[in-house]
């Protein structure tokens, strides 16, 4: 006999969700799942904030994956993850500028970068 709060739960899920299914390569499959697994997130909530984002659906209607702190904590991790990437590429640009370019408008504008995703970085070390 079923738990009955599995079938409580079941009934809510067939009111509000619609399930897809979803045929993939058996690497592509493995991959995503690693790399929702080393990001804290839950697989349905990946494809579906990209089913909303694709379908241009309001963001309001579907960002609801931040209520709890956990959530909230785990994507200041990853917006720490992807600025930290982005930093390296930036002071790899700037390392690999040729000399006399060195103070050009290129060179100075990824400086100024460099200096603000590291004040970012500070402050998002701060949040949790």
């Amino acid at each position: 006999m079923s738990n009955p709060s599995n079938v409580s739960k079941q009934k809510w899920n067939a009111a509000h969700y619609s399930q897809v299914k979803v045929s993939v390569k058996p690497e592509i499959a493995d991959a995503f799942s690693a790399a929702c697994a080393a990001n804290a997130a839950s697989q349905a909530r990946v494809l579906s904030d990209f089913m909303a984002e694709y379908s241009r659906i309001p963001a309001e209607k579907t960002n609801t994956r931040l209520n709890s702190r956990k959530a909230r904590r785990s994507a200041v991790k990853a917006v720490t993850a992807q600025l930290a990437d982005i930093l390296a590429a930036e002071e790899s640009y700037r390392d690999n500028v040729p000399e006399n370019l060195q103070g050009s408008k290129w060179h100075e504008a990824s400086e100024a970068s460099i200096s603000v995703i590291c004040e970012a970085l500070d402050l998002m070390s701060e949040i949790y």
